[in-house]
Formats: C-alpha cells, structure tokens, sequence
C-alpha cells in the first residue's frame, strides 16, 4: 500500500511543462548500458517517457541506436566509439563507467548521464550547477545513503553484529562505498565481515554459498550495474540462505528482497530522456545544471520478513512510502 508520494529531483523538475511536439526532424541517439536488454524493461520505458514529454518519439522523428555491454565493461569505449563513428546527436549514457566511457571518447556530441555516484567527484563534471562542457545528466547520489542502508538494516534486525557486504571490485565507486560502510559500521557497533566480491552473475551462486559459512545473517548490496541486471536471482539467493538483505532501489524489493532505499531510478531515468530532448531542441548541456534528488523511497516486503521469521518494527513500517504485503 502506497504511505506516501514520492517524488525525485530537483525542485520544481515534476513541474516541467509539457512540450509541444518535436518538429519532424529526425534524430539517432545513442543509449549506453552496462547491462543486457533484458534487464530493467521499466528504466527503458521511463527513458521514453521522458523524450516522449520533450517531443521525441521512437519510429516517429527519433532513432535510437542501443549499444548494451552485457555486464562487461571494457566494452564500453567500443560502443561508445560506435556511437561517434555514426554521428549521433546526443549520447544518453547510463551509470558512471558508461558515462565516463562516453566522455573519454567525445568531447563534441552531448552526453547525458544517470549516475549513483558524485558526478564531480568521479570527474564527469567540474560542477554541478554548471557542468561546462558537452556531459550533463542526473545524479542519484547521497553521500549519505550507504550508511541510511546500514542504519535500517541494523533497525530491522538489531540482535546481528555480522553484516556481509555485497560488491563488484570493477565499479569505480565501490572502495569509497566500502570505507563509507565499514566506518558507520564502527559506530553502530557492528561489523562488516566479509566483504564479497562478484564481476558477473556466474559468482553469484559461490559468494553466497561461501556466505553461507560466515558469521554474517544480513547483507548489504552495493548499487551496481550487474546486480541491478540479477534483482530477482540476489533476492532468491539471499532467501534461501537466510539472509535479511537491503538494496539501493524499490525493483530489488519488488523482486522479493526485503528492502531497499534509494532515490527513484524510473524518475531518473525519465529526467535523462526528458534531457536528452532538451539537447535535441537545441539547449546545450552546459547550461543544464547536474539533477540531484531530493526525497527517497523506503520500501520493505513483509512477506519477506515473514518468511525470514523478522517481526518488522510497526514504527519503521510507518515510515514507510510502501510495504508490500
């Protein structure tokens, strides 16, 4: 049941106009993914929404060319370099190794990224309220959101002292994360043991069997590209091994996991497309500041918890934007 409304982004993005239609010029944008077509349908649709309220429609007066990596990063700067050789207009980059892949390769065609980490920190952009440049996009970044995910998980089971974190060592952002966790940990008395790593889902079957020999009986996972590719198989996998679990995004919960925290991706996803028509009508992403968000969703799975024996706090499913019962 819904708690309350949720909204990302800046302030004042929900209330965008609605453009009027494109006129019937037609345009190729390049989309880089990290992941495969059949994962996360729902990032792909908000993508359309988001150019279909810019004006631009698929098949009408817009092409776009897909280039997926498959889980695989180096072949990032390939299908970026594709993407420059055809000559987009705009490249819509999504996560940080895409992104930074894309900008590596182009310093001319625009570029619009959606990425969890500090777009600045990560070098994407020198500012945020001006990004300069041909690279702009829309930030689901928190410096405080690994710890806020420790802090529930921590809530919902306080009698564990052992949390296993769940990592990809390729993703450039998960040792600052790490850090991040192990020092909240710290504070909360609590430990983080072990730290797994997994590049692609074949590992995943290992590192939880091997969890399954640890002290651990609660994992945090770390917002990637590959594991948000797998929501349903982690959610699965940390089922049957027991394991109270948190996630950066409401998909995960929605696959069985039994919560998660984080910031909108469909309303990320769809600023990116509504961007990208942006750039298309002739704004230049220079002069379009860096999207931040602003509120954050908490979802938790009751029948989860009930299936993991975890009576959830009445007080935390209060707070709440939804339970799923």
């Amino acid at each position: 049941m819904r708690r309350r409304e949720f909204i990302a982004g800046v302030a004042g993005v929900a209330a965008w106009p609605r453009v009027a239609p494109a006129q019937q010029t037609s345009y190729v944008v390049g989309y880089l993914r990290t992941g495969s077509p059949i994962t996360n349908p729902r990032d792909d649709a908000a993508f359309l929404r988001g150019l279909n309220e810019a004006g631009y429609i698929e098949g009408e007066n817009l092409r776009i060319e897909r280039g997926w990596a498959e889980g695989q990063y180096d072949r990032l700067p390939a299908l970026a370099a594709d993407f420059v050789a055809r000559r987009v207009a705009v490249i819509a980059a999504f996560g940080n190794v895409a992104a930074r892949a894309a900008k590596a390769t182009t310093a001319t065609i625009p570029i619009i990224f959606v990425t969890g980490d500090d777009p600045v920190a990560v070098g994407l952009v020198p500012n945020l309220n001006q990004p300069s440049g041909n690279v702009t996009g829309v930030s689901m970044n928190a410096g405080t959101l690994p710890t806020k995910r420790l802090e529930l998980l921590h809530e919902i089971i306080p009698t564990v002292q052992a949390i296993a974190m769940l990592i990809n060592p390729r993703n450039a952002n998960s040792k600052l994360d790490t850090a991040v966790v192990q020092q909240a940990a710290k504070s909360l008395g609590l430990q983080i043991e072990p730290v797994l790593n997994a590049n692609s889902e074949p590992d995943f079957d290992a590192v939880f069997t091997n969890l399954a020999q640890t002290r651990a009986r609660a994992l945090l996972i770390n917002p990637d590209a590959v594991f948000s590719g797998r929501m349903s198989k982690l959610a699965a996998l940390a089922l049957r091994q027991g394991m109270a679990s948190i996630y950066s995004s409401r998909e995960y919960t929605d696959s069985g996991g039994l919560m998660s925290y984080g910031s909108s991706r469909t309303e990320a996803y769809r600023q990116v497309g509504f961007y990208t028509g942006r750039v298309l009508r002739g704004d230049r992403p220079a002069d379009l500041p860096v999207l931040q968000p602003t509120k954050f969703e908490l979802v938790i799975n009751l029948k989860t918890a009930k299936t993991l024996g975890i009576d959830v706090p009445l007080l935390l499913q209060q707070r709440a934007d939804e339970v799923i019962e």
